[in-house]
């Protein structure tokens, strides 16, 4: 079955394919790597969001009162974003999951991980999506290094990690390629990198940094408004 994966830039990825299409982390207005608006992007099915961070809750709210979406999250921030004028009808779960739970929407099966960040309501989230055919894909959110990781690396066979390496507010590239490690990922997609100045702003280097440290897992070097067929 035939997955695509979109980088939307900074922490906004797409997933589609069997029937489901997945939005996480949804900044589009005021990410300047973004190279589309949400109103360009594909109609989603699931946002997710990892934490209350303005650069990664982004426009979930509006989009998903445009699409009819729902919204998944980590119980406190759903209360927040039902402030924020979510419908709570829209909230999956009603009010959100927690870390360790899973859920599954659409054939695909979304556990909620453990994320080492600050958020402003709720805590820092990260997602395992193992989508319809099996194509299992982790997004870490916004995270430190953690050496948990490794038990997401025997609980699931990890095709594609999703891993902040950009520095400063999370793991950089030496880090992530210890993750990849960990995690036992067979490919690696650096994200949180290159949007504001403060980060890293090549990965020009994190593919021997993964050979070296991970040489089992492929570095695949995303640009903005890309997709790639998993």
């Amino acid at each position: 079955m035939s997955i695509t994966l979109t980088w939307h830039g900074h922490a906004n990825f797409q997933i589609a394919g069997g029937g489901v299409n997945i939005l996480i982390d949804p900044f589009f207005n005021g990410n300047p790597a973004a190279v589309s608006s949400y109103t360009e992007a594909a109609k989603p099915d699931l946002v997710l969001v990892t934490h209350m961070h303005g650069d990664h809750v982004g426009d979930a709210v509006s989009i998903c009162t445009d699409t009819g979406a729902l919204l998944g999250c980590v119980v406190g921030a759903a209360e927040r974003l039902e402030q924020a004028g979510l419908a709570g009808e829209q909230i999956l779960n009603g009010i959100g999951f927690n870390i360790g739970g899973t859920l599954e929407y659409k054939g695909a099966r979304i556990t909620m991980t453990q994320a080492f960040h600050t958020s402003e309501a709720g805590c820092p989230v990260g997602y395992i999506i193992v989508m319809p055919g099996g194509c299992t894909i982790y997004h870490a959110g916004d995270t430190g290094i953690f050496s948990s990781m490794s038990l997401w690396g025997e609980l699931y066979s990890i095709d594609v990690a999703l891993l902040p390496a950009g520095g400063c507010f999370t793991m950089d590239q030496r880090q992530a390629a210890l993750a990849a490690k960990l995690l036992r990922a067979k490919k690696v997609v650096p994200m949180h990198w290159g949007t504001f100045p403060a980060l890293a702003q090549s990965m020009d280097d994190f593919p021997a940094e993964l050979a070296a440290t991970s040489p089992t897992s492929e570095a695949i070097l995303m640009r903005p408004g890309q997709t790639v067929t998993l």
